[in-house]
């Protein structure tokens, strides 16, 4: 009897310690930790639980059903893991050759993984650095199927979507490259759009017009795709400097919000008007940009983090583009924010996290601490009492109760 309340017991833990967080951004790639309870007070350090190396990347790390997953390279190989969220113990481990030359331009990142998995339906979906996209068994690790492309000048950094039994990724070089819906048990080819080359940012899939689309940035265009078929429904000729289109869309009720390198933030709604699509800019705001950084949409703000003097967050009127507070500037290079409650958690590329206030009047950090020594540009994930922190090399989880 003793024993069956011992798993009983044990199995509750599991439940409130690992909450899903199965994809790049949070189940709804929003950046938005629903559920987090904020601490009666901060503490004034970190307890760091545990720490593992687990390989070279930027990967996030994702959460589903009681595991941590990630992937990362070692030496010449990816690896894709699955941790127990207790220890950081290896549950299973599968990897294969990658071998991979950067371009000069993105030598200080390094060769590790951009891309962050998805996990759905007792699957885990990888994209490596130069275009390996992989399907795993997500409870034994068991390869189940493989697909081959190769990588953008920069290599490889949108992450995968899963959406109604497909994975939806941007893959592939400049000269042959497809946004191209897979059948998730397969692998098969469901749909593609072949007309532009994959950037860096991750699409979305929502439902605008009555019609679900997945919302991305191209090469040199903001695009609009059925979700059903691969139809290009709108698009907005969209271009940065040295083609480095990266900040995944965000939505605020029907409007999108894009940003780019030394572009304004612009709110954009779709409307079609009898069979014709066409994508119309409602807002701009001009005194803001993002670079690497993608913007969080938290009840009528927007939270952000641009590269203009020399670091600078920011909230925003969704609305119309307002500016309602930006900080001081020199912040860092770059940043990953998660709203959580009613709190913001600001992991800067430095290894620095600060807790702000959700605040429309002012910047209201609360607590900054230091959480790795080397660069942090993951984005961090809340698992039951601590957040995890994927540094150069390292896992980490850091108690925060």
């Amino acid at each position: 009897m003793r024993l069956r309340y011992a798993v009983c017991f044990a199995g509750l833990l599991a439940v409130a310690w690992a909450e899903d967080w199965p994809q790049w951004r949070g189940p709804h790639r929003d950046g938005i930790a629903a559920g987090f309870t904020e601490p009666k007070a901060w503490p004034e350090k970190l307890v760091l639980k545990w720490k593992v190396t687990v390989g070279e990347g930027h990967s996030s790390p994702v959460v589903a059903d009681g595991r941590i997953y990630l992937h990362a390279r070692q030496g010449d190989r990816e690896v894709v893991s699955a941790l127990r969220p207790a220890d950081g113990q290896v549950v299973w481990q599968q990897s294969y050759d990658a071998p991979y030359t950067m371009h000069p331009a993105a030598a200080s990142h390094g060769k590790g993984v951009k891309s962050t998995p998805v996990v759905e339906g007792g699957r885990i979906f990888t994209l490596g650095i130069s275009g390996i996209l992989s399907c795993f068994d997500a409870n034994t690790g068991k390869p189940q199927w493989r697909k081959e492309f190769g990588p953008p000048d920069f290599g490889t950094a949108t992450s995968p979507v899963f959406d109604r039994g497909l994975v939806i990724a941007h893959a592939g070089t400049r000269k042959q490259s497809a946004l191209t819906a897979f059948d998730a048990a397969t692998g098969g080819e469901k749909w593609s759009w072949k007309g532009d080359s994959p950037a860096y940012a991750s699409p979305i899939v929502v439902e605008l017009g009555g019609t679900r689309q997945v919302i991305t940035q191209s090469e040199h265009n903001i695009v609009g795709v059925s979700a059903a078929s691969g139809e290009l429904l709108w698009s907005i000729p969209y271009t940065t400097m040295y083609a480095q289109n990266i900040v995944t869309p965000a939505l605020y009720q029907d409007t999108l919000i894009f940003s780019g390198i030394a572009k304004p933030v612009i709110g954009v709604k779709v409307v079609k008007r009898g069979a014709q699509w066409t994508a119309e800019t409602v807002w701009e705001n001009k005194d803001l940009s993002m670079y690497m950084s993608s913007p969080v949409v938290s009840g009528d703000l927007l939270f952000g983090f641009s590269e203009r003097k020399k670091g600078e967050f920011f909230c925003l009127n969704p609305r119309d583009g307002a500016t309602l507070w930006t900080s001081e500037g020199r912040q860092a290079d770059n940043a990953a924010i998660v709203a959580a409650g009613s709190v913001l958690l600001l992991l800067t590329s430095d290894g620095e996290l600060t807790v702000a206030r959700q605040n429309a009047k002012a910047f209201e950090p609360l607590h900054k601490y230091e959480v790795a020594s080397s660069p942090t540009w993951a984005h961090p994930v809340l698992l039951g009492h601590g957040i995890l922190i994927k540094d150069a090399t390292t896992l980490a989880l850091w108690n925060i109760q």
